[in-house]
């Protein structure tokens, strides 16, 4: 069996089976409890895919965020890949603010709303800061917010200008922001591609931006230092950093 074959029938396995798991444990009421259900389901899922497409993941900079407790993290994005890479590798309960098109996804958008991901329209100003608020509630009931501030996957794999919603979020909810890249991944599986091919790739984690104290008024400059922060953690263009 091929690397390819092998990984798309454990991406629709594992989707429908951890989808199964999700919307049972919503139905008998579980809560949204940090290191529960909704969490095992994609760390799972995440890291049988790594498995089965033989992607290693090498982190760096993990003790900034250890003991730090709930987050915003801004992180580029450069594949489908980056998903798993982040929910294997990042401590915590985490949730993802995803643009609404993927909870359209059948199976997989339902996955995505059991385990309660955020679905995001930057096209609807409204339904945006709503989705805003629903991540600042997650925050305060000890979730962290993972945020591909660039709207979308690069085409290049170089990193895109940052929109302003996840800084407005952290200096809303005062909690701190963490710079984070992925480097590899764009290489490994490109926009387009039908499956991911074996490789390194590595996950580097910045140190926290505290926001206490912060306004309105200085989403502008956090934009501007997280930016730099990613931008030097990234430190050269995404390649693939060892082919399989």
């Amino acid at each position: 069996m091929t690397r390819a074959l092998r990984y798309l029938l454990t991406l629709v396995a594992g989707t429908i089976a951890g989808t199964v798991r999700l919307v049972a444990a919503v139905a008998r009421g579980e809560p949204s409890r940090p290191g529960g259900t909704y969490d095992e389901v994609p760390r799972t899922w995440s890291a049988r895919l790594l498995e089965v497409t033989g992607i290693e993941v090498q982190v760096s900079g993990l003790a900034h965020v250890e003991q730090l407790g709930p987050c915003i993290y801004v992180c580029n994005h450069l594949s489908f890949v980056d998903v798993w890479v982040l929910l294997v590798s990042l401590p915590g309960s985490l949730r993802f603010v995803a643009k609404r098109e993927l909870f359209r996804i059948p199976v997989f958008g339902t996955a995505l709303r059991a385990s309660g991901q955020i679905p995001i329209d930057r096209g609807n100003r409204r339904a945006a800061v709503q989705s805003f608020e629903t991540a600042g509630r997650l925050l305060r009931e000890g979730h962290s917010a993972i945020v591909f501030p660039e709207g979308t996957r690069s085409r290049d794999g170089t990193l895109q200008p940052l929109k302003k919603g996840a800084f407005v979020l952290a200096i809303a909810t005062q909690h701190p922001l963490v710079p984070v890249v992925v480097r590899g991944t764009f290489g490994i599986m490109p926009r387009g591609s039908i499956a991911p091919r074996a490789g390194r790739v590595q996950l580097r984690i910045g140190a926290p931006i505290a926001t206490t104290g912060l306004t309105y008024d200085d989403r502008d400059a956090l934009v501007a230092r997280a930016s730099a922060a990613m931008t030097e953690l990234l430190g050269s263009v995404d390649a693939v950093l060892a082919p399989g």
